[in-house]
């Protein structure tokens, strides 16, 4: 290799001086903060004023916005952690606090932007924050509960919106009929700000700050129910009684609250719950008297049977409705005003400027990887033109009918979390709280009856997770969500109870079957075996509530295991709980993604001790680096700080560090998304071991591992796991990027090797890093053009892309000095790729011939029928492994209807900055206002059908126009991959200025 200079520029364009004048301008006249206020913020602004330059993260960063990015974080930060003992929020006065969403309005950014780029700062300006604010600054920070908080509540105004204007869109000659003054369509957007504002009510008093979204689910269909008791009949969109959607009906009438829990997979005990909350606090704030629904004469509740509700006299009538809807607004205000949150309020106008997707400067920006991101969580039955744009056009009528024949809500985010709480409800909750019958067997059957123990184990691991607080001295609105919090708490921990001794019995069924014999005490007496399930069944509880706390991986901090114990039990979790949903399938694939990528490599990871066992090689690294975990709290240990039987709230300390890992929540649990495919069942084809192998010392021997210690089994079947997710990433990117198949091929054969061959370089890191680099110094080496600009660029717009990744890359400088600082841990890609990546790889680049690979390509295969192998006196690579067949695959049996998914640079093709879905349907729509989602459930109507007619689906009249053949045709492309590797020149260093 030839000896290339490895330093890069770091000169900007920012002046300190100048920097600190405009931070000052803002805080004094842009948020008009008292001296004090602003000496706090300029404190910590000096602090981590020396980080902003790596914050011009990509093409699509200017100056300018990383200034105003920098700033929003300062403040936030500010906000959120200057409250001390004795200065809590109540004891702030009015003028010296100030929210998030003036600071955004102020530096002029939207919500989105914000928490996309939030993560850098947190990653960066970790150890700052720590100096200042002590060691919990991360819990009280709340990034991450605030991110999935907007999160619910875009989804949930989104649902809100479309049920209203469903319901209470009126016809034309609806609107003729009224002699008010105020035109109808005011009149109807004042009840919908009514009913979002008892919505956030409920909210406020009632649930807990953070409430999961299948609560808030509850909580919004509970003021539908009042909307429709309540709204004047005249403004309706349907007749009640003569309805598909209120499918529940008696002697009596309509039963409404069984059809909206028919409506959406709600459960009628949790929905009458919630509605008597929300009478209460109508009640009490409103100060209206309920009557008994039966007692009263109106027309709003004719052919509704009566039972058990409550009607509220001139709650909508013109004559008090407006002072009603004033009272609510100032009630918000007074519950809301020294908490520095978001005002949600704001959810339900959806041209709001924190809201709408565009320029954060006024210019014309690439936004295509955040919106994909954010828009991979909104509903598909809609086209999207701002993150909020609700369903604006009138409700589609067939026959005179409102909305679906089976009166169920089309598929939203929403509703899949309320199907899947419906399938803990039906599958889980019915089961014993004890060990079945056949459980009890497998654990008497070991050398001792181990059937106490694991009672005893599951409540104290589950009181830590799932802990109460036992508050008595809280009172008002604010015991009242405790209490709530509480109940909450103790069904999370009796669902998860269940659901442990189920997949429990189903993994000891089929152990017994590999080992053919009933003793299983190895595996039932290892306490990180029963950890690590009991952490996956109360994952899966949470996912499947979609809450906005204890978010991943706080299971891990609470049961005292490393991510690396966790992916050992993911997969097998998935294969012995049959009836588990499609949705929390892909959550339990999208986690052991994460933690594979990132998780397994942070120190403190309990890999670290299996490595110095099967790679013996890397004990001075990973003993010099402190990476080895700490021994696993006992049980004991556990129920001292919990105070078992009593529950504090609190993480045990788990082995491994803090984790910084800050995966957007927007594509994480709380939205059901997954890639394209489920990529890690493909992993099935792996070898296989025996669980009680799997969780056995590291230094015994593997019975069926051919003389290996099961250390060094583990960490193969790692590896492979490790290169199958590194394939899926690599092809995508160079699908992206439009490289060629003998790209691909090399960024591969390196990046194995490096894992194989210099595993220390993935130490701290995340596999993408590596990914990055492998694939610059292979373009570089292949003489092509590829800035790095043009690898994060793309990188972003990818599902598992984050900014952090590039922007924040751990280089360990204990030993060094730079600029006069010591230890600056997180740098960016560039500097990176020069100082430590270069160096590690140099003799690897040597094996690599790159004379074929000059040439981009604009198709790249999508699965790997080559039976070239490499040329004579090349090294032996190992082929690409066989990725996810893209093959068109044959969804009816009597039709001739198949689907394929669609590739990620065709996708590019077809979206627009805001115009299009980001779901794919042929022609866009079947008739003007219709959504995406409709024609797919016409077409599957025509396709359930029994009738044999033969109907053509009309897409003329379209806007977007029909998807061209030579379009699916290019999609469905394949062909066959070779690759010729010889010698290589030398590999340029990387000059061009940082990302990060």
């Amino acid at each position: 290799m030839g000896d290339v200079n490895p330093l890069v520029s770091t000169s900007n364009s920012m002046d300190g001086d100048a920097f600190e004048a405009r931070f000052t301008d803002l805080c004094k006249k842009g948020l008009s903060l008292d001296e004090k206020t602003c000496l706090g913020a300029m404190k910590l602004f000096k602090e981590t004023k020396h980080l902003v330059s790596s914050n011009v993260s990509s093409a699509e960063r200017t100056v300018e916005e990383a200034e105003r990015f920098w700033f929003s974080f300062v403040l936030y930060s500010l906000n959120r952690l200057s409250e001390k003992d004795g200065d809590s929020a109540q004891q702030k006065s009015d003028e010296n606090r100030f929210t998030l969403c003036q600071i955004l309005r102020a530096t002029k950014l939207n919500i989105v932007y914000f928490f996309e780029e939030l993560p850098q700062f947190v990653v960066k300006a970790g150890l700052v924050l720590t100096n200042m604010y002590g060691e919990d600054w991360e819990s009280r920070l709340e990034a991450k509960e605030m991110q999935a908080n907007f999160e619910h509540l875009t989804l949930i105004s989104k649902s809100y919106k479309r049920a209203f204007w469903e319901l209470f869109l009126s016809s034309d000659a609806n609107i003729g009929k009224q002699e008010s003054a105020t035109s109808a369509p005011d009149y109807l957007s004042k009840y919908h700000r009514f009913g979002w504002l008892l919505f956030l009510a409920l909210r406020v008093h009632a649930f807990s700050r953070f409430a999961d979204l299948v609560t808030c689910a509850n909580g919004f269909v509970s003021v539908l129910a009042i909307l429709i008791l309540h709204v004047p009949i005249c403004y309706r969109n349907f007749k009640i009684n003569d309805s598909p959607r209120f499918v529940k009906k008696g002697e009596k009438g309509v039963d409404l609250l069984a059809s909206l829990c028919n409506m959406y997979d709600a459960s009628e005990a949790e929905l009458r719950r919630t509605l008597k909350m929300t009478n209460k606090l109508m009640e009490d704030i409103l100060k209206k008297k309920p009557c008994p629904a039966f007692e009263c004469k109106t027309e709003t509740l004719e052919h509704i049977d009566t039972d058990g509700l409550v009607y509220f006299e001139g709650l909508l009538e013109e004559q008090s409705f407006l002072s009603n809807l004033s009272i609510l607004e100032n009630n918000y205000n007074n519950a809301t005003r020294n908490r520095g949150d978001l005002d949600e309020r704001l959810f339900i106008n959806e041209e709001d400027s924190l809201l709408v997707f565009g320029s954060l400067s006024g210019e014309d920006v690439n936004i295509s990887g955040i919106k994909r991101k954010f828009d991979s969580i909104a509903s598909p039955s809609k086209t999207i033109t701002s993150p909020l744009s609700p369903h604006c056009h009138r409700a589609s009528h067939v026959n005179g009918v409102l909305g679906p024949l089976n009166g169920k809500v089309a598929s939203t985010p929403v509703s899949t979390a309320m199907t899947t709480a419906k399938w803990l409800r039906t599958f889980i909750c019915p089961l014993p709280s004890r060990p079945s019958a056949e459980l009890q067997h497998f654990l008497s059957s070991c050398d001792k009856d181990v059937t106490n123990d694991v009672i005893r184990r599951a409540h104290i691991i589950l009181e830590a997770i799932f802990p109460c607080s036992h508050d008595c001295s809280l009172t008002g609105s604010l015991r009242s969500a405790n209490l709530m919090d509480d109940t909450w708490m103790e069904q999370r921990r009796l669902e998860t109870l269940k659901l442990y001794y189920r997949v429990l019995e189903a993994m000891c069924t089929a152990e017994a079957q590999i080992l053919r014999a009933p003793n299983l005490t190895p595996l039932l007496t290892n306490e990180r075996f029963h950890r690590c399930m009991l952490a996956c069944s109360a994952e899966l509880v949470l996912a499947t509530h979609k809450t906005a706390t204890m978010l991943f991986p706080t299971v891990l901090g609470r049961t005292g295991i490393t991510a690396f114990d966790l992916s050992k039990v993911i997969e097998s979790f998935i294969r012995h709980e049959k009836s588990l949903p499609r949705e929390l399938k892909r959550h339990l694939n999208s986690l052991e993604e994460r933690l594979l990528e990132s998780m397994v490599w942070d120190k403190g990871s309990s890999l670290y001790n299996t490595l110095i066992v099967a790679r013996p090689a890397l004990s001075s690294e990973i003993n010099r680096l402190g990476l080895l975990a700490e021994p696993m709290p006992s049980l004991d240990a556990i129920a001292m700080h919990i105070n078992f039987s009593g529950g504090q709230n609190g993480d045990v300390r788990s082995p491994k560090r803090q984790c910084t890992d800050y995966r957007s929540v927007l594509v994480e649990r709380n939205s059901f998304t997954s890639p394209a495919k489920d990529r890690l069942l493909a992993f099935s084809n792996l070898r296989k071991a025996p669980l009680q192998s799997v969780f056995a010392s590291p230094t015994r021997p593997n019975p069926v591992g051919g003389g290996e210690t099961c250390a060094e089994t583990g960490i193969n079947i790692f590896f492979s796991k490790i290169n199958k997710l590194a394939a899926v990433w690599i092809n995508g990117m160079v699908e992206r990027l439009q490289l060629s198949q003998e790209i691909r091929e090399s960024v591969y054969f390196l990046f194995q090797q490096i894992l194989s061959q210099r595993t220390s370089l993935f130490f701290n890191h995340h596999i993408d890093q590596i990914i990055l680099c492998c694939l610059y110094v292979v373009a570089k080496l292949s003489q092509l053009e590829l800035p790095f600009k043009e690898i994060t660029r793309n990188y972003r717009k990818q599902l598992q892309g984050r900014p952090e990744v590039y922007c924040s890359v751990f280089v360990d400088r204990s030993s060094t000095q730079q600029n006069g600082r010591t230890r600056q841990d997180h740098v960016g890609i560039v500097a990176f790729y020069n100082t430590k990546f270069i160096p590690a790889i140099k003799y690897l680049l040597e094996e690599l011939d790159l004379s074929r690979t000059t040439t981009r390509t604009t198709q790249v295969p999508e699965s790997n029928n080559s039976n070239d192998g490499p040329c004579p006196g090349s090294p032996k690579v190992a082929s690409f492994p066989s990725l996810p067949d893209m093959s068109p695959m044959k969804v009816s049996a009597k039709h001739n209807v198949y689907v394929s998914p669609l590739r990620a640079s065709k996708m590019d093709a077809l979206i627009s900055h805001s115009a299009r879905s980001y779901y794919a349907c042929v022609g866009e729509s079947t008739r003007a206002f219709q959504s995406p989602s409709k024609d797919l459930t016409a077409i599957n109507n025509q396709l359930n059908s029994t009738r044999n007619i033969r109907i053509k689906l009309k897409f003329d009249d379209l806007e977007g126009g029909l998807v061209s053949d030579s379009m699916v045709a290019n999609s469905l492309y394949l062909q066959s991959w070779s690759h010729t590797l010889a010698s290589s020149p030398g590999a340029a260093l990387k000059s061009e200025q940082p990302e990060s």
